[in-house]
């Protein structure tokens, strides 16, 4: 649509911003005036289009810790003055973390690797299902037998950062948060450990929550018996069509 932004893989810009609107469905609202706390930013497109969706108007705390990612987050928000840009990591506790970081697909960068790494061929069917619902026609084309390449390439080359940890209420403490319309959470595996960093005070701030949850042990059970304790009850579970299998 004419959007400018930095970016590390295009291909990846494109689809992560195809991704948005998805956030933005079963009633959750972003309006002028909103704050929103965006957990796991990547290069920052969420907040670039609900800044253009508010003409600005609005406040938005991005939380991004690998370096390579952040750069570009801080290019991309630093036309909006609404944004504050956070160099870390978020979970239970305030500390350090080693995170992995995949240049050649950084959306995948994360400090909790476990999740993709023991999970068999998930890297694999995932490659596939993106390909399909990809917003890119030629991505459509991606034959399925290259997919265990593909997975192969994607982690190569890896880099480590130890990156600080803070807390939610870390954050609402320091920057006087008194109100957080939208918590957006997509932060690759460390979405409980981001929810259990909430004290139980500031929990009555959150008024929208939208997750991305990767539901092994049990976990997107016990994230939707932890919003349903707070007052968020109503709460609509979706599969990404693209990770079926």
């Amino acid at each position: 649509d004419g959007t400018v932004v930095f970016c590390i893989r295009p291909s990846e810009a494109q689809v992560l911003d195809s991704h948005i609107e998805g956030y933005m469905t079963n009633g959750i609202r972003v309006l002028p005036g909103n704050t929103i706390f965006d957990v796991g930013a990547n290069i920052g497109l969420f907040g670039v289009r609900m800044a253009q969706r508010c003409d600005g108007n609005l406040r938005l705390f991005a939380f991004e810790p690998i370096p390579a990612i952040r750069e570009c987050t801080t290019q991309n928000l630093a036309p909006w003055d609404c944004a504050t840009v956070l160099p870390f990591g978020v979970s239970a506790t305030a500390g350090e973390a080693t995170f992995t970081y995949y240049p050649h697909a950084p959306s995948l960068s994360s400090a909790h690797t476990e999740d993709w790494v023991d999970q068999g061929d998930a890297m694999k069917h995932a490659i596939v299902g993106n390909a399909r619902s990809a917003p890119m026609w030629y991505a459509k084309l991606f034959p399925s037998f290259l997919a265990g390449w593909m997975a192969k390439w994607m982690v190569a080359s890896p880099e480590t950062f130890v990156c600080q940890l803070r807390t939610l209420s870390d954050i609402i403490i320091e920057h006087n948060v008194d109100r957080i319309d939208l918590l957006k959470i997509d932060c690759e595996g460390a979405e409980e450990p981001a929810l259990l960093g909430i004290a139980a005070d500031h929990w009555p701030m959150v008024q929208q929550a939208v997750i991305e949850v990767h539901d092994l042990d049990g976990r997107l059970g016990r994230i939707i018996d932890l919003l349903r304790s707070h007052g968020l009850t109503k709460i609509t579970v979706e599969k990404e069509a693209a990770l079926q299998h």
